[in-house]
């Protein structure tokens, strides 16, 4: 049966990236994403809806984000989910947590002014790709992303 792992994501940063290098000098970012759901229920209220999604950025696409992306900004996200899991070293139980590994980036709103609520209309996009190494392993594969072995 064929599968098929594709996440399109626009929100706001909820904390500035957390920029840091694995060993072999890969960068990764990493994030923290807001997704707002907005609807009007059957009574004519409007209701809000937020999801908190955590997002990894490898490469020199990372650099880019720890570099000009700052909380609340908007961004663009395209990429696939990845399901971590660890052994909690304090009480032994399995943990995992559900997450977003950055392929494509696209920053939103214009570069000088803030995040929320800003329209397209005159603001800029930058966009950035995250490519896979001449080796042709993945990005996180130098990345040792297990729960509290993370590198940072």
């Amino acid at each position: 049966m064929a599968s098929f792992n594709k996440v399109i994501l626009v929100g706001n940063l909820t904390r500035d990236p957390d920029l840091r290098y694995t060993p072999k000098g890969t960068a990764i970012a990493k994030i923290g994403l807001a997704v707002n759901r907005v609807w009007t229920n059957e009574a004519g209220e409007r209701k809000e809806e937020v999801t908190f999604v955590d997002v990894d950025i490898f490469g020199r696409t990372a650099e880019n984000v720890g570099k000009y992306m700052r909380k609340g900004r908007p961004i663009l996200i395209e990429g696939r989910l990845r399901l971590d899991q660890w052994d909690d070293k304090q009480t032994g139980q399995k943990k995992s947590r559900l997450g977003v590994v950055a392929e494509t980036v696209q920053f939103l709103g214009s570069p000088g002014g803030g995040g929320a609520g800003e329209g397209e209309e005159g603001g800029s996009r930058r966009s950035a790709s995250t490519s896979t190494p001449p080796s042709g392993e993945s990005p996180e594969a130098d990345a040792s992303l297990e729960g509290d072995d993370v590198p940072f």
